[in-house]
This record gives structure tokens, sequence and C-alpha cells, in this order.
């Protein structure tokens, strides 16, 4: 067999100018490799290199990939077992692997880096299996932001992810194996039908955990066909969901699936809402820190649902305590010196400040990011998020996201925000806030609505990183028939001041150095003449400006280029209580305050507690849940 080029996979350097990628040589593997290999892009197993990187490695386009290299320059040395197999994997390539190890054998499954594949591709090898987030470069803020700033509309990440797909299929024993793909990113391959471009046998869409999913790999193994695309079950309890005992990229261990609030642009909340139980949460950290993950995530859709999640307590009124608890056992574990928030969302925030306050007591000092322009920490430290603003037009949120803001009403969905966030940042949270830009029906009118907020957190002296992106139909969802605006040229021109009003206002901690605004209006002036107007049109020229701040906004307003909201008058949290449906008022906690003259809330958890050691109460509900905190 001609092994020449397998072993020069990655090797070479790219017409469209990514860096040289220097990879192991073997010689074919004298043990017939391995039975499953199971393996991820490049760009999604590292977490040494930053905790933005991921960020950008899934937004620039390939032809920046010298900018990551500048800031980043080891970012592709990656650690490795003694025996070759990768040290850090993603999540999902974890939760595959243990999967299976409930059916083979150690010796017969292994992880391991692209690069090293043909080390363990061999004559027994019957299955590769690939988790991948980004494929193909169309998740939500790939295609707007490599369109943007490249020729290429190929974002790093998709680059590595061909690179990876290039290197299996040139394997000399591609005949003998099946390659199946799972992960967020296997939607782009149904939607695109890139299954003989990429050579793929099977798209699996669900989690390894499914009888079905190891159903495939046994059909595999017998060397049957496989169905081309396949939904398998998602676990119906906490007890069947499984968890990785080896070290995760990010160390991210799985927190709740779902979410329950029912946007219609989501996947993740398609799923059966679950909190995982603490014990298993506490064992998947000890697993990372044993192979030696000193940062910790718990992956989630909204870390407030955990803990009351079927406890006859609705879901969008957090259990403080049991949050505490949790919290305060990870960041305080032995050898977890670094922690970063996951996915929340901004109802919470309103509904209970003195939680964000406790949490922040217990986290802010083991976050690894810093923002000395933002924080009040003595270090610069702040909590990060992911939550979803989405949109600030009313009529738009109530078309696409009605229970977003429950338990308040959709209507209030402004003012929500800004008062989230104004509790967020008192307390060093500064949120990556995503927005979505051309959404289906979307009006001028909807686009000034969205202005106008974005507009008002500026004028108020609030902060938050505002990430907006082209609407993207993910597979599966409730608008994956509807098209909105499918590029950036097409964009109006409010849609690009949304955009560059959002960018504008994320670079401010980022340009303290007298020359920083100077070079930044120079550089984007000159990007602009160079290539930015001829890929974007003609609607893009006068919101650059104001990006750039060539010329002031308040005059670009007065010549008509642009759209200057008035100041909005939104509604306290006092008024956001006033608001609620008189049923929810009992689940509010009066530490808080607030709450309308004249109510009488039920007791507190810890009030509760009291009584029924005193055994002079009897509960008519369960106040934080039917299960002990510390289970």
């Amino acid at each position: 067999m001609n092994f020449r080029f397998w072993n020069r996979i990655g090797r070479s350097t790219s017409s469209d100018g990514a860096a040289e990628v220097q990879t192991p040589v073997y010689p074919p593997p004298q043990d017939g490799g391995r039975l499953i290999v199971l393996t991820a892009p490049l760009s999604e197993t590292i977490d040494h290199a930053g905790y933005f990187i991921q960020m950008a490695l899934a937004s620039l386009p390939i032809w920046m990939e010298r900018v990551i290299d500048r800031k980043y320059p080891q970012w592709r040395n990656v650690e490795r077992n003694p025996d070759g197999s990768a040290r850090l994997m993603p999540a999902g390539v974890r939760l595959v692997e243990k999967s299976l190890l409930r059916e083979f054998s150690e010796e017969d499954v292994i992880a391991c880096y692209p690069a090293d594949l043909p080390k363990f591709i061999g004559p027994k090898t019957r299955v590769v299996a690939v988790s991948t987030h980004n494929p193909l470069g169309v998740t939500f803020a790939a295609g707007v932001y490599t369109s943007m700033f490249g020729t290429s509309k190929q974002p790093i990440n998709s680059h590595y992810a061909r690179e990876m797909f290039a290197a299996i299929n040139a394997s000399p024993y591609r005949k003998q194996f099946k390659l199946i793909v799972g992960g967020s990113g296997g939607w782009q391959i149904i939607q695109t039908n890139s299954f003989e471009q990429l050579g793929v046998d099977c798209v699996v869409e669900g989690r390894s955990e499914s009888q079905e999913s190891m159903e495939l790999f046994h059909k595999a193994i017998r060397g049957e066909d496989l169905p081309r695309e396949i939904n398998v079950a998602h676990p119906k309890s906490r007890e069947e969901i499984l968890f990785p005992t080896k070290r995760t990229t990010f160390g991210v261990v799985e927190m709740t699936t779902g979410c329950g609030r029912r946007c219609a642009f989501c996947v993740p909340d398609l799923n059966p809402q679950l909190d995982v139980p603490k014990s298993n949460i506490m064992e998947a950290v000890r697993a990372n820190v044993r192979n030696g993950n000193k940062l910790i995530s718990l992956a989630t859709e909204d870390m407030f649902i955990w803990g009351q999640v079927k406890t006859g307590t609705p879901f969008f009124f957090p259990n403080r305590e049991a949050l505490l608890d949790l919290y305060s056992e990870i960041v305080n574990s032995p050898g977890v010196e670094q922690h970063v928030l996951s996915h929340a969302t901004m109802a919470p925030l309103v509904v209970d400040p003195l939680l964000i306050k406790k949490l922040t007591e217990i986290m802010l000092d083991k976050s690894p990011i810093r923002i000395p322009m933002l924080s009040s920490h003595p270090e610069g430290r702040v909590l990060n998020p992911l939550i979803g603003f989405e949109t600030g037009s009313v009529r738009m949120a109530k078309k696409i996201m009605p229970s977003k803001a429950v338990p308040f009403p959709i209507d209030d969905w402004p003012s929500i925000i800004l008062e989230g966030l104004r509790i967020a940042n008192e307390n060093n949270w500064f949120p990556m806030m995503t927005l979505m830009v051309g959404n289906p029906g979307e009006t001028d009118e909807d686009v000034k609505a969205t202005l106008e907020l974005v507009y008002e957190i500026e004028r108020r002296g609030l902060f938050a990183f505002l990430v907006p992106s082209i609407f993207t139909p993910l597979h599966d969802t409730r608008m994956e028939k509807q098209h909105g605006v499918a590029e950036t040229k097409k964009l109006s021109p409010l849609q690009w001041q949304l955009m560059m009003k959002c960018w504008k206002i994320n670079l401010r901690p980022g340009q303290q150095a007298w020359w920083a605004p100077t070079a930044w209006k120079i550089g984007a002036i000159l990007t602009w003449l160079w290539k930015l107007r001829r890929l974007n049109g003609p609607n893009f020229t006068w919101p650059l400006l104001m990006f750039a701040s060539a010329v002031p906004e308040r005059l670009l307003g007065w010549m008509g280029k642009i759209y200057l909201p008035k100041p909005l008058k939104t509604k306290t949290r006092k008024e956001l209580l006033a608001a609620v449906k008189p049923h929810y008022l009992q689940y509010f906690r009066t530490d808080n305050g607030d709450l309308p003259e004249g109510h009488t809330p039920p007791p507190s958890p810890a009030e509760l507690e009291e009584a029924l050691r005193m055994g002079n109460w009897t509960p008519s509900r369960p106040d934080f849940g039917d299960r002990p905190v510390s289970e």
C-alpha cells in the first residue's frame, strides 16, 4: 500500500494562506489498528490557547488564521497520553467513548487527534466516528463574519474539519470502515447534502447513550449498510445521562438538558428538560482534575433551571440554595483553579438579584476572564455567561420567543434586558449576548426597536458584549423552513447599523490606550477602501464610518445616514413585579424586595426549614424542590 499521501496529511500550506501545520508521520499500525477510532477537528479540541479562541476559530475566515497564530503561537500544540491517544477531547467525544466502553473494551476504542489517525486506523478498524461543531461554516456567527472580513466564507474551524475529513478518506483502509458523524454540526451535512463530498456514511442526530446509537456501531462492525441519517432517542430521565471519566475540552461537564422556554429558533430546547444529579456532576469534575484539567465549565442551556426541574415550583424561579451549594462545591474542589459560566437567560437575574450577588461571591475569584476597565474586582475579574438578547422588538419577540421572559410578560422584554443587565453589571457580570439580524418577517420598525434598546444600554452606562448574527434556519427547529436575510450584501442600512453599533460598543474596553481610537479609525477606513465596500455593498458604508468614529454619530443622524433613537422609557424591577400574573407572586423571594404592597408571601426556604424542624408548619407547596440539596 502507498502510505505517502496518508502520512503527509496536514503538512502542506493551504492556497488561501493557512499556516503550515506539522504533524507526526507514523508507519502503518503494527497491531492492526483499533476497532473504533474517535476524533474531532483540531480547532475544536484545544483549550490551552485561551477562553475566547474557540469563538475566533468559528468566526474568522481561514485567511485570517495568521492573526490567531500571532496571538496564540502555540495553539496547535496538543497533549497526548503515553499511548498516543488524545489527552483532551470535546465533551461530546468523551460521551461517545464512555457509551462505547459499556459494550467494548479499552483495547477496541481510542480517541485521538486528526494528526494521529494513521497511528490507529488499520486493517482492523471498522468505525471512525467524528464529532464536529461547524464542518461547513454555517453556524449563526460564522457565515456573517467570514463574509464580512474576507473573500473566503470558510471559517478557520471549518477548514480544519475539512482537513480532518480529507485525512480520514485518504486512509489506505478507507473501504474497510464506516465514517459516522455526530455532534451539533451534523445538520449542516444533512441540509447541504455533503455526504459524498466529505465521504460520510452516516450522520447521527441525538445522544450516544441511546441503544440506537450503539446498534449503529455494531452494524458497521458487521459490515452492514448504515442509514444516511438517523435521529436517535434522547435520555428521558436524569439517571440515563452518562458522564465522561476523562478530560474534556474546557473542562465541560453537563449540568442540564433542554430549557423549557420553547424559542422557535432553538434546537437544544427541543430536548427533554432535565437537571442532572450533583453527585454525577462532581464525579465528572474530579475526573477532569485527575487528568490535569484546572478549568471547569458546566454545560447547560440555562444554568438557572438546575435544581428546580419537576419540583413543584416553576423552573423559571431559580432554586437559590441548590445553585449556591453546587457552584460552591465545584469552585472549592481541590485542583479547580478556574471556572467559567456557560449559558443563562436574563429573566432569572431580575427574579432573584440576591442569587446573582451570592453566586458572584462564590465564583468571581476563580474566573479566568479579566477586563479591568469594567470590573470592580481587585484583579479585574469578570463573569461572562452567554445570554440570548435576540431582538429588542416586542412584536418579533412574541413571534419567535414568546416565553423568553417568563415569569414576566414578553411585552416587557426591553425592560427585562435593561434591569437584568443592570443587576449583572453591579455584580461584575458582563455577559456575551447574542442578537439575530434579518429574522423572517423582520421590518425596519423591528430593527429600530432593537437599535433603541442597544442605544439605551449605552446611554445608561451598562455593558455586555453584543454579538449580532444573521438568522440561520437550524435543522429540526420550528423555523427551519423559514427564510430571512441570507447574506451580508442583502442587509438593509438599519440592519448594518445595528451590526456595527454592537461592535462599536464591544470594542470600548479594548481602546484605552491614547493611540487606539485613531489607529482603529484609520485601519477600519483603509480596510473598507481595500475590500469591505465591495464585499458588503453600499448599505455598509455609513454604518462602517459610524463604527470607526470617522464621522460623529450625531452628524450622521442629522444627515439622515443613520437612525438615532430617543431615550427609552422602561419599567423598574418593582414595576415589572407588579405586572406578573398574581399566582406567580408566591414564588418571588422577599429578601429581594420590590413585591407589591399588601402581598403576603410564603416563608423563605430558611424559614420553612426552621418551621419544619420545630414541627409547627405544614407546607402547602415544596419551596425549593423535592430533592435534597446535596443530591
